[in-house]
């Protein structure tokens, strides 16, 4: 039997479009979960600044009175909060996983980076592809975002939200031999009672499925969507009615499905604690490997690219004049010189 392991899953509201106070608050439950002998924490999906549910309550042109502050408000690598969190991981010997909106350029993207315990950054991943009215807002990323890594923990890996609905994306998560996985998820207020698909049971459904599936421990981390956010974004009546307060529903799974910690009431911040023990995967592994003796490759196979994709490549081609700040090569000679 390995060292049990103690996890916390995050449950709490962000602090709305206001970078430098969400990063305190991050830093506040990441000194709580340490002061509690956590060694893993995962915090929701986009948490910082918090999940723009505005993409959902009005047209393109109505969003866009949001759109310059929550561009504002993302993060970029390398920022001072994200050297504040990285501190908090070093001072608490922490793993984090940080849900968050990332900021490279001019362009947006939904994101998870991955802190070490020794405050180094182990990943930058970003979401696959956005999903549905969040294309309006962030960019996709590529198959060397669907990644698994090794830590001292065992082998840790992210997927965000609607990821969890792609069966070829956990396939891929599945072969890297995923011992721990971490689900961020925004809070579950949306369209209640009319749109069922963005319900907390059925996407906490998916999470214990993606754990039966992958024999895997699941840290499914959900936010809060506080009245404070509601009150700035439903200025009528009609979107009053679409998004309320509340939402939370972040749960832990283990390796048969199974939750192993009592969940925390849907409108109360906190942390899901709790003790995971990676021995218990080989007896779910025994029963049902789908990328091992469960698997038929001569049947089945994926197809998967996991290089970068860059918009730009220099293939180094000399004499080729390209004015990128970089001393320039010598034009070819001429014809005349030549003869």
């Amino acid at each position: 039997m390995s060292s049990p392991i103690k996890v916390a899953a995050v449950q709490a509201a962000p602090a709305f479009m206001d970078r430098r106070a969400g990063a305190e608050k991050a830093v506040a439950l990441i000194d709580e979960a340490g002061a509690k002998g956590v060694q893993l924490i995962v915090f929701p999906e986009l948490w910082l600044p918090g999940y723009p549910w505005f993409l959902w309550l009005g047209s393109p042109a109505w969003c866009m009175q949001f759109i310059g502050r929550y561009n504002e408000s993302s993060l970029e690598a390398g920022c001072e909060e994200d050297l504040m969190i990285a501190e908090a991981a070093r001072r608490n010997s922490i793993q984090v996983v940080l849900g968050l909106s990332e900021k490279l350029g001019g362009s947006l993207y939904i994101s998870q980076w991955h802190y070490g315990a020794d405050g180094k950054m182990i990943d930058r991943r970003r979401k696959l592809k956005p999903t549905h009215v969040e294309r309006t807002l962030f960019g996709e990323s590529d198959g060397s975002h669907i990644n698994v890594h090794d830590t001292e923990l065992g082998r840790v890996g992210s997927l965000c939200c609607w990821e969890h609905l792609q069966p070829l994306v956990k396939y891929a998560m599945f072969s890297q031999n995923e011992q721990i996985h971490c689900a961020a998820w925004p809070s579950f207020t949306l369209y209640l009672g009319a749109a069922h698909a963005l319900s907390g049971e059925m996407n906490m459904a998916v999470s214990q499925v993606y754990a039966a599936e992958g024999q895997c421990f699941v840290i499914a981390a959900s936010a809060l969507c506080s009245q404070e956010m509601c009150d700035m974004l439903c200025d009528t009546p009609d979107k009053q009615a679409l998004l309320q307060a509340g939402g939370g529903y972040s749960r832990i799974f283990g390796p048969d499905g199974q939750s192993v910690v009592e969940p925390l009431p849907a409108d109360l911040e906190g942390l899901l604690i709790a003790d995971i023990d990676l021995s218990m995967i080989a007896y779910a592994k025994n029963a049902a490997d789908p990328v091992g003796h469960y698997a038929r490759p001569d049947v089945f196979k994926l197809m998967f690219n996991d290089s970068p994709h860059m918009v730009v490549e220099d293939f180094g081609v000399k004499n080729t004049r390209v004015l990128s700040g970089r001393e320039e090569p010598e034009p070819l000679p001429s014809e005349e010189e030549d003869a």
